[in-house]
């Protein structure tokens, strides 16, 4: 008598890294910015400076799709040339301050000492200045050009970030794995980068993505208060500010700025709280 022994198929764990609907969708509204804000020359119908409707606060038609502003001027071509300032100018803020943060932040937890302490309380000190108050009084003083501005944004976030970093790294430094390194005698660049890093990377992305969304709207109050990309250029508030007139009106050359800042921002949250679980959490 033989048995027979049912072969089960081998079952197959999902990698974790499956994006749902309504995060591909955030993805998809920030790609297509991305790539707008890359080609915009290439795609805007015509010159950002240039009057090309005899009428201001112009209705959308088939020539201006969206309509013209209270110069005359095509608002669809502005907007696009708009995502170029408003997406680099964040996201270059953004890149440097949570890189100055987090490494400011992983070497201070595992130094510790006097070298974390004088970080904190330096960056506590700076992070107790409101930051549009900062930023209103460092662009007034100095000038609105475009490195003052990224430089002047990433300084009011390197300090959120240090302490979003550093919190996480200190759970990490007193973990197990930590103290075998050590006693192996790994020096305090290993740890950092090959014991710390790897496992705080998710979190840092997310806090990353909404310290996006923050220099976004704090840019574009800067420049909704004329702070901003000057003109003939202009960002995404700065449009906003120029066309405020418009608004008892309804006129689009106000209204589609906001919308373009508010899908940008909302697309990047909903990609945050819907990253798939392997990116969202700790490394394993």
């Amino acid at each position: 008598m033989t048995s027979h022994i049912e072969q089960r198929p081998a079952v197959t764990r999902r990698p974790g890294y499956r994006f749902n609907l309504v995060g591909l969708l955030g993805l998809a509204v920030i790609l297509v910015w991305a790539f707008i804000a890359i080609f915009a020359p290439l795609l805007i119908p015509y010159p950002v400076g240039e009057i090309v409707d005899t009428d201001y606060f112009g209705p959308m038609s088939q020539q201006f799709w969206m309509g013209s502003d209270y110069l005359g001027r095509d608002v669809f071509s502005r907007i696009l040339m708009g995502a170029r300032y408003t997406v680099g100018i964040s996201l270059a803020a953004v890149t440097i301050a949570c890189f100055s943060g987090v490494v400011l932040g992983m070497i201070a937890a595992v130094a510790g000492g006097w070298l974390d302490t004088l970080l904190s309380r330096f960056l506590d000190a700076l992070n107790s200045i409101p930051g549009k108050l900062f930023g209103l009084v460092v662009v007034a003083a100095v000038g609105s050009s475009i490195p003052v501005l990224i430089l002047t944004l990433s300084v009011i976030y390197i300090p959120g970030s240090y302490r979003f970093a550093r919190a996480l790294a200190v759970n990490v430094n007193s973990m197990d794995f930590i103290t075998v390194a050590r006693i192996r005698g790994e020096n305090t660049l290993y740890l950092i980068r090959s014991e710390i890093l790897p496992n705080i990377v998710g979190p840092v992305l997310a806090d990353l993505g909404l310290r996006f969304v923050f220099i976004v709207l704090l840019l574009s109050g800067l420049s909704f208060l004329g702070l901003g990309v000057q003109p003939p250029y202009a960002d995404w508030g700065a449009l906003v500010r120029e066309n405020i007139g418009g608004l008892p009106f309804g006129a689009p050359a106000v209204m589609f700025p906001s919308l373009a800042i508010a899908s940008l921002t909302i697309s990047v949250n909903l990609l945050i709280d819907n990253l798939p679980q392997k990116i969202r959490d700790r490394s394993e």
